[in-house]
């Protein structure tokens, strides 16, 4: 929750707390920001939320796309992970890349080939 003298301040706060966030390895876009709110006398304050992993929409969203490519991987969401599995590591790289081109990946998201052979 942000809280400030006015408009103009809230926003100079943000920029502030967007580049801490960035020191930390954390990118800003994965703050979600709520409408601004007259608080007690003249002040504003705004309500961020952190979001940590893929939201449940975008990870039904891959998998859905996974399972209509007919490359042999599973596609599972554990918690607000997806996990893919394949026997071969190029599919991996294909699905990767497939989810990458279909524009549901975002910044934000980390990627683990976890295949050795």
């Amino acid at each position: 929750m942000l809280h400030s003298a006015d408009e103009f301040k809230i926003e100079d706060v943000n920029d502030v707390f967007q580049q801490k966030l960035v020191k930390r390895g954390r990118p800003p876009e994965s703050l979600t920001y709520a409408p601004l709110e007259p608080a007690a006398g003249s002040t504003v304050k705004q309500k961020i939320t952190l979001q940590q992993g893929i939201p449940i929409e975008k990870a039904r969203e891959i998998v859905k796309l996974v399972k209509n490519s007919k490359k042999k991987a599973q596609a599972s969401i554990q918690g607000d992970v997806v996990r893919i599995s394949s026997k071969d590591r190029d599919t991996l790289q294909e699905i990767i890349a497939m989810v990458k081109a279909s524009g549901l990946w975002h910044r934000s998201y980390s990627l683990r080939n976890y295949r050795s052979n």
